[in-house]
């Protein structure tokens, strides 16, 4: 989509920055990811949704995350709880999901963190319930479309890449892993809710001139 390429140039030098080991290149674009996304899916829905509030969450998550120590850690897991807890609320009040989805990615959840649990130390409990909300907002996501449901999903294996490496074991390229499923979890995510709810625009980058029905029903 037209609209979209200012994501594709930030995403680029995110993954080239991360690849190259280049601080500035990640300072420069990592902050932008977010914001991006917001600014079209604002374009194209005209009004601030859960996502959107999930979107602003998690540009200050992404900054924390720029930095080092536990503190910041638990700060951008911190804003990243209200990234997944804005996307839940919103993808729930669209339509419920299946009730397979959510009960498969509960048991990944509890598969996981039974895994971790002794490796993870003090960031046990916190990770117990970053976790349950990511969890509860990739199975929601399945209740949106297709597209948001595999964003959803690469949003978990991310953050479970995350939790790998808190846990002491970095996976070879994790760091890179790590924002290639993050940057299309995103993606995905936007722009999945934004087809879903009536307002994405056509094949072509225009806008779409007539809306599509918003199904009904009950990150």
């Amino acid at each position: 989509m037209r609209r979209l390429w200012p994501f594709g140039v930030v995403a680029a030098v995110e993954l080239i920055g991360v690849a190259s080991d280049v601080t500035a290149l990640q300072w420069l674009a990592k902050p932008l990811l977010a914001p991006v996304l917001l600014a079209y899916l604002l374009r194209v829905r005209r009004r601030v949704d859960g996502v959107a509030v999930g979107l602003v969450f998690a540009t200050a998550g992404d900054v924390a995350l720029l930095l080092d120590g536990r503190t910041a850690f638990l700060v951008g897991m911190g804003c990243f709880l209200g990234t997944q807890v804005g996307f839940l609320s919103a993808f729930l009040r669209h339509r419920r999901p299946p009730v397979a989805a959510v009960a498969g990615y509960l048991a990944c959840w509890a598969a996981a963190n039974v895994v971790l649990w002794n490796a993870l130390g003090p960031l046990r409990l916190p990770v117990l319930g970053y976790s349950l909300a990511l969890s509860l907002m990739a199975a929601a996501a399945t209740g949106v479309s297709r597209r948001a449901a595999v964003g959803g999903a690469l949003f978990l294996v991310s953050d479970l890449l995350i939790g790998l490496d808190a846990a002491g074991t970095t996976l070879p390229g994790h760091s890179l892993a790590v924002m290639t499923t993050y940057i299309a979890a995103l993606l995905l995510i936007t722009t999945g809710w934004a087809q879903a709810t009536g307002r994405a625009p056509t094949a072509v980058g225009g806008p779409s001139r007539t809306p599509r029905p918003v199904p009904g029903g009950a990150r």
